[in-house]
């Protein structure tokens, strides 16, 4: 049963006479398609008519959408969810039909990775149906997941300066833009090497959105770059949130790549900054949580000079390094 005003239940006879509507709820009555909500009152006109009602519903017929299910869906449709809430499937059909028809005809497709909106526009013609509307839902429905598509998510294409591409060969991401351009200014004007160490592609790194980036690394790279024999140094700012963007994506990595500090450029930090208590606060908020993989490539000596600039909540910057340090030690150039 649902309630029911008077108005909604005459709006299919809105332009005949209140008597004409009046005999035309008491039909409804007699034929018990309807009961008064006696506690709503009157709608003070004579005769009178109950203000509210309890409308009966009628049940629907599900037998046909129920055969579809059982009998017409691609077996990697689960049909166990849809089959006990026959009134979901009825809103969701079209789009469970959609992905049925795909996977009847298409199937071979999911062999090649692609992106999610390429997949969803595939299956579905809608580019966002996976991401800003209902698509998800309706997988989880049918027993399927984003895996299963066999799709990937695209982040902003990594910025890098290629100063060859010899293989194999050392690639330097770096935290921030400004040590980017100045380490690629000093590869333009000294050659190959940042502190003694060749360096063939600088990749900027933009802070945290690296981690994203680099999920999707074998896609949005130049084949190069993807060289097994290749070695990749990390360097950012010396605080929890550099260390944690290193760690987070050493783990990511770690079954490709070794990723490394660039212990170099982190230990001429050292030398050049000043007594702890002049160096910066740490920003608030920073996530505290990190482990010891990043000190385990320092030596001793070092890495209690960094915990103990850590523990006074300071920190340094990739920014105190610039042109002029990226010469070895010994080594005489033009910057």
């Amino acid at each position: 049963m649902k309630r029911i005003s008077l108005e909604e239940l005459l709006e299919a006879c809105h332009t005949d006479s209140y008597e004409e509507q009046y005999h035309y709820i008491i039909d409804l009555l007699e034929q018990g398609h309807i009961k008064p909500v006696k506690a709503a009152g009157t709608n003070g006109k004579k005769p009178a008519l109950y203000r509210f009602y309890w409308k009966r519903e009628q049940k629907k017929d599900y037998r046909v959408l129920e055969e579809e299910l059982k009998y017409q869906m691609h077996p990697m449709i689960s049909v166990d969810y849809y089959l006990s809430h026959l009134e979901n499937y009825e809103r969701d059909r079209d789009y469970v039909l959609l992905l049925n028809r795909y996977l009847r005809g298409k199937q071979g497709q999911l062999v090649y990775p692609e992106s999610v909106n390429e997949r969803s526009f595939e299956v579905w013609y809608r580019e966002k149906f996976l991401t800003r509307e209902q698509g998800k839902k309706i997988l989880g429905r049918c027993g399927l997941d984003m895996v299963y598509l066999n799709v990937y998510e695209t982040a902003e294409p990594l910025s890098y300066y290629s100063h060859t591409r010899q293989t194999p060969q050392n690639l330097l991401i770096l935290e921030n833009k400004d040590t980017f351009y100045s380490m690629r200014r000093h590869l333009l004007e000294e050659g190959e090497k940042i502190l003694g160490e060749d360096i063939g592609t600088l990749i900027y790194g933009a802070g945290k959105r690296v981690l994203r980036s680099f999920r999707d690394f074998e896609f949005c790279v130049e084949p190069y770059m993807r060289d097994p024999g290749n070695k990749i140094f990390y360097f950012g700012d010396l605080d929890y949130e550099g260390i944690g963007i290193y760690e987070n994506l050493a783990e990511l990595f770690q079954s490709g790549w070794e990723i490394v500090p660039f212990v170099p450029a982190y230990q001429r930090m050292l030398s050049k900054a000043p007594e702890p208590e002049r160096l910066p606060d740490t920003s608030e908020g920073q996530n505290r949580n990190i482990s010891d993989v990043f000190f385990s490539y320092f030596q001793k000596e070092q890495t209690s000079y960094m915990k103990e600039i850590l523990y006074r909540g300071k920190y340094i910057p990739q920014e105190i390094l610039n042109i002029s340090d990226f010469q070895a030690e010994g080594e005489e150039g033009t910057a």
